[in-house]
């Protein structure tokens, strides 16, 4: 994710130091589920922006899969942050088991007042994020603010479970709150012409034009669900969903087919950094 400006994020205390670089891969306890990510730094002249996170934890006598893929912009502070605490948050939500889609999207807005309130130790930057929870491997809670996305295979069909936040689907939204819309400088629709999605972490001189509440989906893991990809928009600004899924498909391997899947993205010339996690439930 590229936002335009003038000015360079500070180094600040909650970055990790070392973004989420190179490649891994695990399995659920009981080992049905496997995982396996990415994450390679763009072209641009900046230092790694992408942050993830792919392990599975226990929590009161359940197994949870935490999957996520951060993207930021003017600096990797906001991601870094988000790798931290936000599943954390989450999961501190007093009715996270009684009502986990209204947990997460609390623990979104919480986490986001809590960087806000940082700066300027977060700097100015900010950062999407798509996060999945899987439970015991049968239910699965999608959601993402910003343009990194979600895309599951049932029965090799591609179906996309997140939305992409774009400045020109959120015009509306944008412009009620005092905000604009514009392709100038570049050919790409920026909120107030600087940030190329209309929801997002952090960005404190732009949040009263933003949001950063996320779309939240439920799935069932049913018998023909084989896998889940999440990607930042350096994988998506080059392939299509359908594409993706094939491709992953592919392996049995999760973390050969997230390889695949970065390596054909650099191979079209994607020049921002590509970050995939692809999650197998069977096979």
């Amino acid at each position: 994710m590229d936002r335009l400006c003038c000015f360079n994020s500070n180094y600040s205390p909650f970055a990790g130091g070392n973004s989420s670089y190179g490649y891994g891969k695990g399995r659920s306890h009981q080992g049905s589920v496997k995982f396996g990510y990415s994450l390679v730094k763009g072209r641009a002249n900046h230092p790694m922006e992408d942050f993830h996170v792919a392990k599975f934890v226990e929590s009161r006598g359940h197994e949870l899969g935490l999957f996520a893929i951060y993207d930021g912009h003017l600096g990797d502070s906001v991601p870094a942050y988000l790798q931290k605490h936000l599943f954390s948050n989450i999961l501190k939500e007093a009715k996270f088991w009684t009502d986990t889609t209204r947990s997460i999207a609390k623990a979104y807005e919480t986490t986001d007042q809590a960087i806000l309130s940082h700066t300027p130790d977060l700097g100015r930057g900010g950062s999407t994020a798509v996060t999945a929870i899987l439970v015991n491997g049968e239910k699965l809670w999608i959601a993402n603010v910003g343009d990194s996305r979600g895309v599951l295979s049932k029965g090799g069909r591609a179906i996309q479970v997140t939305t992409d936040h774009e400045p020109n689907t959120e015009r509306g939204s944008i412009e009620n709150r005092g905000g604009f819309v514009s392709n100038m400088p570049g050919d790409v629709p920026r909120v107030n012409g600087q940030l190329a999605v209309s929801r997002a972490f952090g960005d404190k001189s732009l949040k009263s034009h933003l949001r950063s509440d996320p779309d939240i989906r439920y799935e069932d893991i049913d018998y023909d669900t084989d896998l889940l990809v999440l990607a930042s928009d350096g994988l998506w600004k080059v392939m299509g969903n359908q594409e993706a899924v094939d491709i992953a498909r592919r392996f049995k391997d999760p973390q050969r087919a997230a390889k695949q899947l970065t390596s054909e993205a650099l191979d079209r010339d994607s020049k921002d950094d590509i970050s995939c996690i692809v999650v197998r439930f069977k096979g």
